[in-house]
């Protein structure tokens, strides 16, 4: 088992019979190498948030049937990148071969999940595309984004250690399909941009799209 993954508080009843890593997964020696990793390179508050956020994505595997070995690797390594400097983060960030936005080169530090996708594949050799997708996009998510991108995407804004999250919100939460879930807490995020008169990111506004047209349609098939 994996027990660097129960060492942090145990916040949610995370235990290691109910929630271990395999031995056997292959991603496990990657997970503890980006984990050591990831406490080398960022402040210990960032690092910290990391761990809830692996935690979090890990729970939630198990809740809607992904590969929490998967959702971990995801969630440790989506702010990996998160302290870099500009330059730094657009010489990574443009090694996946997709342009620069407008809106990233004025705040290049939202490259951050795009870096760490790229490190993830050269530096570590995953080529899981859900997965780093799941890294890249972690921000503002993404319409194209399977089960693992919307855990890895709402584990960032829900983890326990962010303001107003308690453990009766997240009983809430998670008594819900990842469908519902996943557009609360989208919502939840959009509403917090729009109280402090920022634009809304349109990538934000298509994956709300494609959550709603979802939803409906897992009604209409009840």
């Amino acid at each position: 088992k994996f027990i660097v993954i129960l060492e942090k508080e145990n916040y949610m009843d995370i235990n290691e019979t109910e929630y271990d890593i395999s031995l056997n997964s292959p991603l496990l020696p990657v997970i503890k190498r980006v984990q050591k990793a990831a406490e080398s390179v960022l402040s210990a508050k960032r690092y910290e948030h990391s761990v809830r956020v692996a935690q979090t994505a890990l729970k939630m595997c198990v809740l809607y049937k992904v590969d929490p070995a998967r959702g971990y690797l995801a969630g440790i390594s989506h702010d990996i990148c998160k302290e870099l400097s500009s330059v730094q983060l657009m010489d990574i960030a443009c090694r996946d071969g997709n342009p620069v936005s407008a809106v990233e080169k004025e705040r290049p530090s939202l490259l951050h999940g795009r870096a760490a996708a790229v490190l993830l594949k050269e530096d570590y050799e995953i080529y899981d595309k859900e997965l780093l997708d799941s890294v890249a996009f972690h921000t503002f998510g993404h319409k194209k984004f399977g089960d693992l991108g919307k855990i890895v995407y709402s584990a960032d804004k829900i983890e326990p250690g962010r303001e107003n999250i308690t453990a009766e919100y997240l009983e809430h939460l998670f008594s819900m399909s990842l469908n519902l879930l996943t557009k609360e807490t989208l919502e939840n995020c959009l509403d917090f941009v729009r109280k402090r008169n920022r634009p809304l990111a349109p990538e934000s506004l298509d994956f709300l799209k494609k959550l709603e047209k979802d939803i409906k349609k897992t009604k209409r098939d009840n």
